[in-house]
Parts: C-alpha cells; structure tokens; sequence
C-alpha cells in the first residue's frame, strides 16, 4: 500500500516549524542584549540591528534550496536535520567573541491546531524570561550567563531534532501506530482539501503558476508587514524595557507578560477560525491591539512607564497573525511543487519582514527609537488593510467558480488525487 498510495498533499508535515525556530532565536537574542551580550562582544552603533538582519539574510537564502528538499527528502527526516542543525547553531552562539561571529488534517482542522503549536512562542517569551533571570544570576568567572543560556537551549533543540527525525512520521502511511484501515479512512478524511497529493518531481508549470497568482503576491506584502513588526518586538522588547532603567534580570522579567498576551492571542484566533473561519477578520482583529499598542509606546510620554509597557505587551497579539498566514497560504494552495513554493515565498516573506524590523532600530535614535515605535503602527495598520483585499479577491474567485460551474459537486470523482493545482480544479473553492 505504501507504494501506490498517493499521499494527499496536507497530510505532509509543512515547514512551518521553521519559522517558530527562528522566532525563538531572536527572543534568545532579544534577552541576551539585557544579559551583557552587546557588552561582552563590544557592539556599538547599529552592530546589534545588524546581527537580527543577517540572521535572517542567511534564513532568506535558505529558503531556494528549501524548495528543492521539501520535494526530494521525507519532509519529518529534512525537518528533524534542519531542528538539529538550528540546535547546533544556537549552542555555537556561545562561542561568539565579537561583532563577526555572532499535517495530518482537513484545511478547518489545520488551524486550530497550528495555532495551538505555535502558543510555542509564546511560552518560550514567557520562559526565556524565566531563564534569562536565572542565567544573569549565575557567577563565573570563566563563562558569561548568555554564553550558558545559548549553550543549554542549543542542547535542548538539538535534542528535539533527532526526536523529530526518528518519531514524526513523513506521512500517514509511515505512521506506526495506526492499522492499515485506519491510514486509509485518514486520507480519505485529508483528501476533501483538492491541495494535490505529494511528489517528487519539481512541476515549473506550477512554479510559474505560483509567480502569476496574486493571491501569493498578496500573502507575501501581508507577511512582510506583519514580521517587520513581529521582528521589532521579538528582538528588542527587552531592550526597550530595559531603557526606563530596569536592571538586565527586572527587564527579562517584565517582558514575560508579552508571552502570555501571544499565547491568549494565538488560541483565540485558533478557536474562532475552527468555529466560525474568516481567517481575514481575524488577523484584522489581532492588528487592532497592536495598532493601540503602537500608538501607546510612540506617543506617551517616556515617564509614563505603565502605559508604554501595556502598549509593548498589546503589540505582541499580532504574534497570532504569523500563523494565521502560514496555514491560510498553505489552505489556498493545491499542488505539491506549488504548495512547496508558496511556502518558501511566505518564509522569505518572513524574512524580509525581520530583516527590515531591526533596521528600524537606529542608533541614533536611541533610547526613544521612536522611528521603530511608529512602524509598528503603520505597518500593523497597513496588514489589515491588504487582509481585507485578499478576502474581496476570494470572494470574487469563488462566486466566478461557482458561475462557472453552477455549484460545487464532484463530477471528477478522483479530482483529489489528481494533483492539481488550485488554479486547475475547477471545484477548489479557497477559504478566507
């Protein structure tokens, strides 16, 4: 059975862990600042603005052999190397010395368990602080706090990757602990999304299919918006904690709340797109919060702590949006080598987003950074408005097809397995 078997397309692991990886790594890097890491390594100017935008250069150029490897290697195998290789990348932080070295499911299952995954970031907020403040109490002579905290997380994903690669099963049919019948009725279930089925061959019809759709070139302007945003408060909310005057461990601290606003955040919006969907409306609701918590850390007065802290904390509701547009892109998208594209192009979108965040940050404009604090605003602001864009264009799609075709039906019984495109399958409808 596994031979012939043509695996659906959505029950192929994405590589969307990737993404809450790199999320991680700048919240390592977001309380190392507060730790002594720009002290230690003698960072002046923009060097630490500089450091988060190469981090995510080297993440952006990743992503063309992404593409190439998501269609030939068993994606839980490509996932579990990739996680042990960010571990082994994250404990080799430590040894810096200077500025130099530093889906198993159906499209209305896929979201709230996506968003359940990624509350991930939120907790890693909530206990990088912990950790952070334990680590900048350690005393050693030999070796800095962020030079140990580096080391352990790196230990600890480098763990995770080789768990990954052993037990995560590439599809259902790998899966060993469901019976024969049981794989079969899963892709059944998996089959009613027309997302394609997976292959290995690199399609370049699909490739220029995904270059001509504007829903991806709409996905992609919405990313970017968000990530300059989600960049700004993952790298540098500590910092900016810390320049009311807190101490490095009272500025860790502090920051734990953001964690908990992501988290609520995050399962909110998973709950309302599995019981009521409209995707669109609710990455403009977690754009409300971070549009006032711009508005707050921009235009209060510096002395009034309390109110441009509750601001950088309602920022981090736009957290939840990221993985909104991770599964949206992913719902929309039918055929393997397309699929596997569009999520190359949203990660690079990703990245674009996190490369522009930090540069936001300029010395010059320090300890205000007020530049930063209003790109918040525009662009959170901006996202909302390119989300309701992409909803009118759905819409419009769907009411054409259905023109075309009278209702929805299923003249072509093997149309899920025939790995098509979205653009080819006349009865995919695209959720919004």
């Amino acid at each position: 059975m596994a031979e012939k078997t043509r695996i659906p397309e959505s029950a192929q692991p994405d590589d969307a862990v990737g993404y809450l990886a790199h999320a991680e790594t700048n919240i390592e890097i977001n309380y190392a600042a507060v730790m002594g890491l720009k002290r230690d390594l003698s960072l002046t100017g923009n060097e630490f603005s500089n450091t988060a935008t190469w981090f995510f250069i080297t993440y952006l150029i990743a992503e063309v052999p992404n593409v190439y490897f998501l269609q030939k290697v068993p994606a839980a195998k490509w996932l579990g190397v990739n996680v042990f290789l960010w571990g082994v990348a994250a404990a080799a932080s430590a040894g810096s010395q200077n500025y130099g070295g530093l889906q198993f499911y159906t499209r209305s299952e896929q979201a709230p368990r996506f968003m359940f995954w990624y509350t991930g970031l939120g907790v890693a907020q909530i206990l990088g602080g912990i950790i952070s403040y334990g680590f900048q109490h350690v005393q050693n002579t030999s070796i800095d706090g962020w030079r140990i905290m580096f080391l352990v997380m790196g230990l600890v994903t480098m763990l995770v990757g080789v768990l990954s690669f052993f037990f995560i099963p590439d599809t259902p049919i790998k899966a060993s602990w469901l019976s024969d019948s049981e794989k079969v009725a899963l892709l059944q279930h998996v089959g009613e999304n027309k997302t394609g089925v997976w292959s290995s061959k690199v399609n370049m019809k699909q490739i220029w299919e995904a270059l001509m759709d504007i829903q991806l070139w709409l996905l992609t302007l919405t990313t970017i918006l968000i990530s300059i945003s989600s960049g700004v408060v993952t790298t540098y909310s500590a910092t900016l904690i810390s320049g009311f005057g807190f101490s490095g461990p009272i500025s860790a601290l502090l920051n734990t709340p953001s964690g908990l606003i992501s988290i609520v955040f995050t399962l909110v919006v998973g709950y309302g797109i599995r019981k009521f969907s409209h995707r669109w409306a609710w990455l403009v609701f977690c754009t409300i919060p971070g549009i006032i918590g711009g508005g707050l850390m921009s235009f209060l007065p510096k002395s009034n702590t309390a109110g441009v802290l509750m601001g950088l904390y309602l920022v981090n509701a736009i957290v939840a949006t990221l993985p909104i547009l991770y599964q949206w892109t992913m719902a929309n998208c039918a055929g393997h080598t397309k699929r596997a594209f569009a999520s190359a192009l949203v990660a690079g979108s990703f990245s674009v987003g996190n490369i522009i965040g930090p540069q936001t940050f300029q010395a010059s404009d320090a300890p205000e950074y007020q530049p930063a604090k209003i790109s918040v605003l525009a662009t959170q602001a901006a996202a909302a408005v390119v989300a309701v864009a992409l909803f009118l264009y759905y819409m419009w799609e769907n009411r054409q097809r259905d023109k075309k075709q009278g209702v929805e039906n299923e003249a072509v019984a093997d149309e899920k397995w025939a790995g098509l495109t979205d653009k080819q399958n006349s009865s995919f409808r695209y959720v919004y």
